[in-house]
């Protein structure tokens, strides 16, 4: 968008200000005669060593970049040059400039009465309508040498160099322009985009707040703040500056349909994290539970084995010469060897076990899951909120009815795993109370799936909707009654 805006810009620039409508063709012609002659006397070592020849040749060649660009589209280096060169030759007897040399530069440095720098632009912006970018370049740059505090040739500089994807030299014009005073938004916002291209999302937001410093009201350069901190991964701080934009224009229901997504995304995140906690909670107890059971469970049969090596050694001291008898005792005092070793081994693992839940500090990670719970409840809160807030405003918004309608169906999921995750006892005791509440969720998600694909016929939506009501099925054909929340 903002790059059409700079092509249009200069459309008009060099199309109205600079039109060649009214040039007169006799003119064209007497500097196309003029021009000839200026080159040849070049050749001559007298006319060639007077500053009074190098005078006519600028102001003849700024003439032509001005007045008859047809005659050489690059006069204003050819003038450039000759004021140059006439610094450097009208010089008095004491070495210091001479009258012509002050006034070429007067002229260099766009000093006042200086059409210099509006031929390097008009002839830019000439070259840029036929798409010799590089020459457009060329003369913008060499315009910003005449007048450094000038923004017009940074601006069309940077446009070209932008289109050349010549990007430092683009980030460079723009700064210019930003620096010497320029306004215009659009500038601003294209300089942040060259800056977030190169991930430096710094200078990309401290671009975009010089352009509010300008342009306080923008809505563009205000909503790319947020996109950007979004893309550098500050989502709090992006949530805070989209709320003061729903604040100061409330009935932006655009404005509102991001905050909601920005909550929505932020819950879905935190509950990553919760599953993450969740699993580090029940990795630390779990282990230890278990080296303590499979401990038991040894000490168990360490009894076992006392009572067979008792029960054989009695059988044994009233049949002595009973091989197998005794083959059996060697056996069980085998096997307890081996229960002995395993329940050694065993009570290091519950005891490296319980110092890695210490060492994990199952306290902080339970509080820090409460509080990651709270938070994640109050982004869910958030969300909705917001999404309802748009519908308010605009019933029909399809991004707030399919987003609650995927939010209320990915509460039902996230409750039905509850009920995959019980066993028979569980199951049989609050499986069917659970299942309703789970109905209910996708249930309470249908009519915002119907109303998305009413206001836009969109796949997404109607597929979700199709496994809405395949899932409303099945629980019917169980019995299960649908409970809302």
């Amino acid at each position: 968008m903002k790059k059409l805006f700079f092509v249009s810009a200069l459309s008009l620039f060099s199309l109205s200000a600079f039109s060649q409508d009214a040039v007169n063709k006799a003119m064209v012609d007497q500097f196309r005669k003029d021009k000839e002659k200026s080159d040849k006397d070049m050749s001559d070592a007298k006319n060639s060593a007077k500053a009074s020849f190098w005078m006519d040749r600028a102001k003849l060649y700024e003439n032509i970049a001005l007045q008859g660009s047809e005659v050489d589209s690059s006069a204003a280096k050819t003038a450039l040059e000759a004021y140059k060169k006439v610094v450097e030759l009208d010089l008095t007897k004491k070495g210091e400039p001479g009258k012509s040399a002050k006034e070429a530069q007067n002229i260099l440095s766009g000093g006042e009465g200086s059409q210099l720098f509006n031929a390097f632009v008009k002839q830019g912006a000439e070259k840029y309508q036929a798409k010799n970018l590089n020459g457009a370049l060329e003369m913008f740059t060499a315009a910003q040498e005449i007048n450094q505090k000038d923004t017009l040739a940074s601006l069309y500089g940077g446009i070209a160099a932008q289109q050349l994807e010549k990007k430092d030299i683009a980030k460079t014009q723009f700064e210019k322009y930003a620096a010497n005073g320029g306004k215009d938004p659009s500038v601003f916002y294209g300089l942040a985009q060259l800056y977030r291209a190169d991930n430096d999302f710094d200078k990309a937001i401290a671009t975009l707040n010089k352009g509010l410093e300008m342009s306080p009201g923008n809505k563009d350069l205000k909503a790319e703040v947020v996109n950007i901190l979004l893309a550098s991964g500050k989502e709090d701080q992006a949530i805070s500056e989209l709320t003061a934009l729903t604040t100061s224009d409330p009935n932006n229901a655009q404005n509102i349909v991001n905050l909601a997504i920005l909550y929505d995304n932020t819950s879905a995140k935190m509950n990553q994290k919760i599953k993450e906690l969740q699993g580090k909670l029940g990795a630390g107890s779990g282990k230890a539970n278990s080296a303590t059971t499979n401990l038991e469970s040894e000490k168990g049969k360490i009894e076992v084995y006392d009572g067979e090596v008792k029960r054989i050694s009695a059988l044994i001291k009233k049949q002595p010469k009973n091989a197998d008898l005794k083959r059996q005792l060697a056996e069980v005092n085998a096997k307890k060897k081996e229960s002995v070793a395993a329940i050694a081994k065993l009570e290091g693992e519950v005891k490296a076990s319980q110092e890695a839940a210490k060492g994990s500090d199952m306290a902080s990670l339970e509080k820090e899951l409460a509080d990651l719970k709270a938070k994640q409840a109050e982004a869910s809160n958030k969300a909705v909120e917001n999404y309802k807030k748009v519908l308010s405003i605009d019933a029909a918004n399809y991004d707030a009815l399919y987003n609650l309608g995927v939010f209320y169906f990915n509460e039902a999921v996230q409750l039905k795993g509850e009920v995959d995750n019980m066993n028979m006892t569980e199951y049989q005791q609050r499986g069917k109370e659970v299942e309703g509440r789970v109905c209910g969720k996708f249930k309470k998600a249908k009519p915002y799936f119907e109303k998305a694909i009413q206001s836009k016929d969109e796949a997404e939506a109607k597929e979700n909707l199709n496994t809405v009501n395949t899932v409303l099925e099945q629980f019917a054909g169980k019995g299960v009654a649908c409970v809302e929340e």
